[in-house]
């Protein structure tokens, strides 16, 4: 199911795989038959549609948020945040499927690519609504280097992508929901809204899942994550910390106050 989905090049074709997939993992757990774990090779990077074309961050052009052509940027960049966290909720499950975890791993997993899925439509609604839609625009080539980093790292995984990089999206989303109340976008601000609320327990699933494997292996959780961030993160984390969610997913400001800056290696 997993690299079915990853699989999938279009965007909207890609979602509706997802949600039926989890769809059906849900229907078999609340029957008491769930579906068995299986082993699957991914993909060392999703399909994606032939648009967007991918460019290096660099070169990804800059537009005023206060315009309405800078507004149609920022929702295209959310929908491409969104349709790779899908395909990163999805490929964790095969990716490390050797190492053993309980059920409700793939609980959370499946349920918060559902959530991802989700989101991107709801992205493409709004785009369409003003004459446009994903793959109109170029996109950040680079979101997709957290899961070629980690490959080989579970709990490198876990720190990165969920309780770094969507962690970010707590801070950032506010902002967004308050830039769109301003122009009047309602159905853009409802869409981020629901994003905002929702992304906060896939930082959670992270954060706890992380803390289950330090536990198995008897490691002190914020030691580690300060490690693997910064193996693996690029770049220093960017105050201001939305300090309210963070908690509520599970994270101290110890975890990310001291990785405020930059590194060497970044």
């Amino acid at each position: 199911m997993a690299v079915e989905v990853l699989s999938t090049a279009d965007g909207r074709e890609k979602t509706a795989l997802s949600r039926a997939h989890a769809a059906a993992w849900f229907a078999a757990r609340n029957a008491g038959t769930p579906i068995s774990l299986g082993r699957a090779t991914p993909p060392e990077r999703p399909s994606r549609p032939e648009k967007p074309r991918l460019l290096d961050p660099r070169d990804v052009p800059r537009r005023r948020t206060g315009s309405a052509a800078g507004r149609v940027a920022l929702l295209h960049a959310v929908a491409h945040i969104e349709l790779n966290a899908v395909d990163l909720h999805w490929d964790i499950i095969p990716r490390f499927a050797d190492t053993p975890m309980p059920l409700g791993f793939y609980d959370d997993w499946v349920k918060a690519a559902d959530e991802e899925s989700k989101h991107f439509n709801l992205m493409c609604d709004c785009l369409e609504a003003l004459d446009s839609h994903y793959g109109a625009l170029d996109a950040h080539a680079g979101m997709w280097r957290a899961a070629e980093d980690t490959s080989e790292d579970f709990m490198g995984r876990l720190a990165v992508v969920p309780m770094v990089l969507e962690a970010r999206g707590l801070d950032v989303t506010p902002g967004m929901i308050e830039l769109f109340e301003k122009a009047g976008a309602t159905d853009a601000v409802d869409a981020l809204q629901t994003i905002y609320a929702e992304e906060v327990s896939h930082v959670a699933y992270g954060s706890k899942w992380f803390h289950f494997l330090c536990g198995r292996h008897d490691l002190d959780p914020k030691d580690v994550f300060h490690d693997l961030v910064r193996r693996y993160f690029h770049g220093g984390l960017k105050p201001p910390f939305n300090e309210e969610k963070r908690a509520e997913a599970g994270l101290p400001p110890d975890f990310y106050w001291p990785l405020a800056g930059t590194y060497a290696n970044g």
